[in-house]
């Protein structure tokens, strides 16, 4: 059995090592990344759990009770699983903007898939920097 001063030292250890974790191994290990709360000042590229769901923190931010991850993309990105194509969402700026071979449906889950033909595309796929690839 160990202390519980070796098991915070062991937990501070695996949240270390877990911010080190490709996006595919994170969402399997969910539960090691710390619950988005109010009050909390947040890094760029922290990854954070809200509403059962991966989120990336993509602007440096003190977290405030109506900024929450689910609607703030301009602090947040979700980390989807990989393979899996999004639906677009208009970025906010630099920080979630589409980069060149990024691919999305547009405008839902169930319509064509478009991929970003630049960097930085903030463009809908119906208006410029995109193609239909399937």
């Amino acid at each position: 059995m160990i202390s519980r001063e070796k098991a915070r030292l062991l937990r501070r250890m695996i949240v270390k090592a877990s911010a080190h974790l490709n996006d595919e191994d994170a969402l399997e290990a969910i539960e090691l990344f710390p619950v988005w709360k109010t009050d909390m000042e947040y890094s760029i590229g922290e990854r954070i759990r809200y509403d059962e769901k991966l989120y990336q923190v993509v602007q440096a931010h003190t977290s405030q009770d109506n900024w929450t991850p689910d609607i703030t993309p301009a602090l947040f990105t979700e980390v989807a699983p990989p393979g899996e194509i999004p639906v677009w969402k208009q970025p906010t700026g630099s920080q979630d903007a589409y980069m060149t071979g990024d691919k999305v449906h547009y405008p839902t889950k169930e319509d064509a898939v478009y991929q970003s033909a630049m960097d930085y595309n903030t463009y809908a796929p119906d208006v410029y920097g995109w193609e239909v690839v399937l």
